[in-house]
């Protein structure tokens, strides 16, 4: 599976990617090598908003393209939500 993940004006810390790529290694088994993950993290501009750290996926597979969107006060955890929903998503 490849994965990208950019940053929407937040710089991606290269401990992140790891995190990430560690997290998503149980997806990875169940999926194609074909498969393609889009990671967009970015960090909502009103600062009045709690869950500003955003955490975006898109994952296409042959034939079916899952999403998930997670908001949190922290980046870390707004990653680890995007992936569970991801992986419940890849279940079914």
């Amino acid at each position: 599976m490849q994965i990208d993940i950019k940053g929407r004006n937040v710089p991606v810390p290269d401990e992140l990617r790891l995190h990430a790529e560690r997290r998503l290694a149980k997806i990875a088994r169940q999926v194609s090598d074909l498969a393609r993950l889009e990671i967009e993290i970015f960090k909502e501009p009103n600062p009045r908003v709690s869950d500003r750290h955003v955490a975006e996926g898109t994952l296409y597979l042959k034939g079916v393209t899952l999403r998930a969107h997670d908001a949190s006060p922290d980046l870390q955890h707004s990653m680890n939500m995007m992936v569970d929903e991801l992986a419940r998503q890849v279940k079914r």
